[in-house]
Protein backbone atom coordinates (compact mmCIF):
# COMPACT_ATOMS: atom_id res chain seq x y z
CA UNK A 1 0.00 0.00 0.00
CA UNK A 2 2.33 2.73 0.99
CA UNK A 3 4.70 1.89 -2.44
CA UNK A 4 0.99 2.75 -4.36
CA UNK A 5 0.53 6.19 -1.59
CA UNK A 6 4.00 6.73 -2.59
CA UNK A 7 3.56 6.97 -6.59
CA UNK A 8 0.61 9.13 -6.39
CA UNK A 9 1.65 11.78 -3.99
CA UNK A 10 3.93 12.06 -6.67
CA UNK A 11 1.80 11.78 -9.56
CA UNK A 12 -0.05 15.17 -7.67
CA UNK A 13 2.75 17.08 -6.81
CA UNK A 14 5.24 16.20 -9.79
CA UNK A 15 2.54 17.05 -12.12
CA UNK A 16 -0.19 20.38 -11.98
CA UNK A 17 -3.18 18.09 -10.42
CA UNK A 18 -2.38 18.49 -6.79
CA UNK A 19 -1.49 21.97 -7.48
CA UNK A 20 -4.67 22.83 -9.25
CA UNK A 21 -7.08 21.22 -6.86
CA UNK A 22 -5.56 23.06 -3.96
CA UNK A 23 -5.10 26.57 -5.68
CA UNK A 24 -8.66 26.90 -7.12
CA UNK A 25 -9.56 25.42 -3.76
CA UNK A 26 -8.36 28.40 -1.79
CA UNK A 27 -9.42 30.58 -4.40
CA UNK A 28 -12.87 29.71 -3.21
CA UNK A 29 -12.72 29.96 0.06
CA UNK A 30 -11.10 33.08 0.04
CA UNK A 31 -14.37 34.39 -1.66
CA UNK A 32 -16.65 32.49 1.13
CA UNK A 33 -14.29 34.54 3.50
CA UNK A 34 -14.26 37.39 2.04
CA UNK A 35 -18.35 37.74 1.97
CA UNK A 36 -18.40 36.58 5.66
CA UNK A 37 -15.78 38.77 7.13
CA UNK A 38 -15.59 41.96 5.30
CA UNK A 39 -19.05 41.99 3.96
CA UNK A 40 -21.18 40.46 7.20
CA UNK A 41 -18.62 41.31 9.63
CA UNK A 42 -18.64 37.88 11.15
CA UNK A 43 -16.16 35.69 12.97
CA UNK A 44 -17.34 32.64 12.75
CA UNK A 45 -15.03 30.63 10.89
CA UNK A 46 -16.99 27.18 11.16
CA UNK A 47 -19.44 28.91 8.68
CA UNK A 48 -16.66 29.76 6.20
CA UNK A 49 -15.91 26.14 6.44
CA UNK A 50 -19.31 25.11 6.24
CA UNK A 51 -20.24 27.27 3.22
CA UNK A 52 -16.98 25.88 1.79
CA UNK A 53 -17.97 22.34 1.69
CA UNK A 54 -20.02 23.16 -2.31
CA UNK A 55 -16.39 23.31 -3.66
CA UNK A 56 -16.10 19.59 -2.97
CA UNK A 57 -18.91 18.53 -5.69
CA UNK A 58 -16.93 20.31 -8.54
CA UNK A 59 -13.16 19.89 -7.36
CA UNK A 60 -12.80 15.85 -5.95
CA UNK A 61 -13.47 15.28 -8.99
CA UNK A 62 -10.50 16.79 -10.33
CA UNK A 63 -8.36 14.31 -8.36
CA UNK A 64 -10.30 11.12 -8.42
CA UNK A 65 -11.39 11.34 -12.32
CA UNK A 66 -7.81 9.77 -13.51
CA UNK A 67 -7.07 7.20 -10.40
CA UNK A 68 -8.43 4.19 -12.91
CA UNK A 69 -9.77 5.83 -15.86
CA UNK A 70 -6.66 6.99 -16.96
CA UNK A 71 -4.78 3.43 -16.63
CA UNK A 72 -7.54 1.51 -18.02
CA UNK A 73 -7.32 4.09 -21.16
CA UNK A 74 -3.48 3.77 -21.49
CA UNK A 75 -3.38 -0.21 -20.86
CA UNK A 76 -1.44 0.68 -17.68
CA UNK A 77 -3.54 -0.62 -15.68
CA UNK A 78 -2.29 -4.36 -16.89
CA UNK A 79 0.77 -3.91 -14.97
CA UNK A 80 -1.53 -3.40 -11.16
CA UNK A 81 -3.98 -6.24 -12.74
CA UNK A 82 -0.56 -8.56 -12.63
CA UNK A 83 1.37 -6.66 -9.68
CA UNK A 84 2.12 -9.06 -6.67
CA UNK A 85 0.47 -6.14 -5.06
CA UNK A 86 -3.21 -7.11 -3.42
CA UNK A 87 -6.21 -4.67 -5.41
CA UNK A 88 -7.11 -4.02 -1.56
CA UNK A 89 -3.46 -2.61 -1.14
CA UNK A 90 -3.85 -0.43 -4.32
CA UNK A 91 -7.03 0.82 -3.74
CA UNK A 92 -6.15 2.06 -0.07
CA UNK A 93 -2.94 3.67 -1.58
CA UNK A 94 -4.81 5.43 -4.26
CA UNK A 95 -7.26 6.86 -1.51
CA UNK A 96 -4.84 7.47 1.12
CA UNK A 97 -3.32 9.86 -1.71
CA UNK A 98 -6.38 11.57 -2.75
CA UNK A 99 -7.29 11.89 1.13
CA UNK A 100 -3.74 13.37 2.39
CA UNK A 101 -4.36 16.06 -0.68
CA UNK A 102 -7.67 16.95 0.59
CA UNK A 103 -6.06 17.21 4.06
CA UNK A 104 -3.13 19.32 3.03
CA UNK A 105 -5.73 22.05 1.26
CA UNK A 106 -7.98 21.88 4.60
CA UNK A 107 -5.03 22.98 7.05
CA UNK A 108 -4.58 25.65 4.79
CA UNK A 109 -7.94 27.12 5.91
CA UNK A 110 -6.38 27.76 8.61
CA UNK A 111 -4.65 30.66 7.51
CA UNK A 112 -7.95 32.24 7.21
CA UNK A 113 -8.54 31.46 11.20
CA UNK A 114 -5.29 33.23 11.73
CA UNK A 115 -6.12 36.00 9.91
CA UNK A 116 -10.13 36.31 11.70
CA UNK A 117 -8.08 36.00 15.53
CA UNK A 118 -6.41 39.28 14.72
CA UNK A 119 -9.73 40.74 14.81
CA UNK A 120 -10.98 39.13 17.94
CA UNK A 121 -11.62 36.12 20.13
CA UNK A 122 -12.37 33.10 17.76
CA UNK A 123 -13.59 30.29 19.18
CA UNK A 124 -11.42 26.71 17.96
CA UNK A 125 -13.97 24.31 19.20
CA UNK A 126 -16.59 24.71 16.41
CA UNK A 127 -13.87 25.21 13.55
CA UNK A 128 -11.93 21.88 14.13
CA UNK A 129 -15.09 20.10 14.41
CA UNK A 130 -15.97 21.37 11.63
CA UNK A 131 -12.79 20.93 9.77
CA UNK A 132 -13.29 17.05 11.26
CA UNK A 133 -16.69 16.96 9.12
CA UNK A 134 -14.84 18.62 5.76
CA UNK A 135 -12.40 15.88 6.32
CA UNK A 136 -14.97 13.04 6.37
CA UNK A 137 -17.06 14.87 3.60
CA UNK A 138 -13.99 14.76 1.49
CA UNK A 139 -13.06 11.32 2.16
CA UNK A 140 -16.80 10.12 1.23
CA UNK A 141 -16.71 12.00 -1.76
CA UNK A 142 -13.02 10.93 -2.88
CA UNK A 143 -14.61 7.05 -2.37
CA UNK A 144 -16.92 7.58 -4.65
CA UNK A 145 -15.08 9.20 -7.31
CA UNK A 146 -12.51 6.99 -7.09
CA UNK A 147 -15.62 3.92 -7.58
CA UNK A 148 -16.59 5.90 -10.44
CA UNK A 149 -13.24 6.21 -11.67
CA UNK A 150 -12.93 2.35 -12.02
CA UNK A 151 -15.99 1.80 -13.94
CA UNK A 152 -14.61 3.76 -17.07
CA UNK A 153 -11.73 4.31 -19.12
CA UNK A 154 -12.67 8.21 -19.95
CA UNK A 155 -11.65 10.60 -17.26
CA UNK A 156 -14.39 12.92 -18.20
CA UNK A 157 -16.82 10.41 -17.92
CA UNK A 158 -15.59 9.42 -14.38
CA UNK A 159 -16.00 13.24 -13.46
CA UNK A 160 -19.26 13.87 -15.02
CA UNK A 161 -20.37 10.75 -12.99
CA UNK A 162 -18.97 11.97 -9.89
CA UNK A 163 -20.49 15.43 -10.11
CA UNK A 164 -23.92 14.64 -10.80
CA UNK A 165 -24.37 12.15 -8.14
CA UNK A 166 -23.08 14.46 -5.69
CA UNK A 167 -25.43 17.24 -7.09
CA UNK A 168 -28.20 14.35 -6.93
CA UNK A 169 -27.23 13.65 -3.39
CA UNK A 170 -27.69 17.28 -2.37
CA UNK A 171 -31.88 16.65 -2.44
CA UNK A 172 -31.76 13.80 -0.35
CA UNK A 173 -32.01 15.63 2.83
CA UNK A 174 -36.16 14.92 3.27
CA UNK A 175 -35.99 11.37 2.87
CA UNK A 176 -36.01 8.56 5.66
CA UNK A 177 -33.98 5.11 6.04
CA UNK A 178 -31.19 4.01 4.07
CA UNK A 179 -31.58 6.27 1.57
CA UNK A 180 -30.57 8.74 4.06
CA UNK A 181 -26.86 8.09 4.29
CA UNK A 182 -25.99 8.77 0.98
CA UNK A 183 -27.41 12.64 2.54
CA UNK A 184 -23.70 13.63 3.24
CA UNK A 185 -24.01 17.21 3.28
CA UNK A 186 -27.14 16.44 5.65
CA UNK A 187 -24.80 14.66 7.86
CA UNK A 188 -22.72 17.39 7.76
CA UNK A 189 -24.70 20.18 9.87
CA UNK A 190 -23.96 19.24 13.08
CA UNK A 191 -20.06 19.84 12.87
CA UNK A 192 -19.84 23.62 12.22
CA UNK A 193 -22.33 23.55 15.89
CA UNK A 194 -19.11 21.90 17.29
CA UNK A 195 -20.72 18.48 17.71
CA UNK A 196 -19.79 15.41 17.13
CA UNK A 197 -22.16 12.65 16.55
CA UNK A 198 -21.25 9.08 16.47
CA UNK A 199 -24.58 8.59 14.03
CA UNK A 200 -22.78 10.80 11.38
CA UNK A 201 -19.51 9.66 12.05
CA UNK A 202 -20.57 6.23 11.20
CA UNK A 203 -22.41 7.33 8.30
CA UNK A 204 -19.43 8.46 6.86
CA UNK A 205 -17.54 5.85 7.59
CA UNK A 206 -20.19 3.45 6.28
CA UNK A 207 -20.51 5.69 3.25
CA UNK A 208 -16.61 5.39 2.84
CA UNK A 209 -16.54 1.59 3.13
CA UNK A 210 -19.27 0.90 1.22
CA UNK A 211 -17.76 2.08 -2.24
CA UNK A 212 -14.11 1.67 -1.33
CA UNK A 213 -15.46 -2.06 -1.38
CA UNK A 214 -17.14 -1.56 -4.40
CA UNK A 215 -13.90 -0.37 -6.33
CA UNK A 216 -11.96 -3.59 -4.94
CA UNK A 217 -15.25 -5.71 -6.31
CA UNK A 218 -14.99 -4.06 -9.57
CA UNK A 219 -10.92 -3.88 -9.72
CA UNK A 220 -11.24 -8.05 -8.63
CA UNK A 221 -14.01 -8.84 -11.23
CA UNK A 222 -11.26 -7.02 -13.89
CA UNK A 223 -8.59 -9.03 -13.02
CA UNK A 224 -10.78 -12.08 -12.84
CA UNK A 225 -11.46 -11.92 -16.06
CA UNK A 226 -8.23 -10.96 -17.54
Amino acid sequence: MFAVLKKELKSYFYTPIGYVFIALFLAVVSFVFYNYTFIQGSLHFEYVVWDSTVVLTFLIPVITMRMFAEEKKTGTDQLLMTSPKSIISIVLGKFFAATIVALVACLLMFIYYGILSKFGKVSLVEPVVAMLGFMLLSMAYISFGMFASSITENQVIAAVISIGFFLIIQFLTSYEGIIQMFSLTQMYQKFPQGIISLKEVVGYGTFIFLFTFLTIIVLQRRKSVK
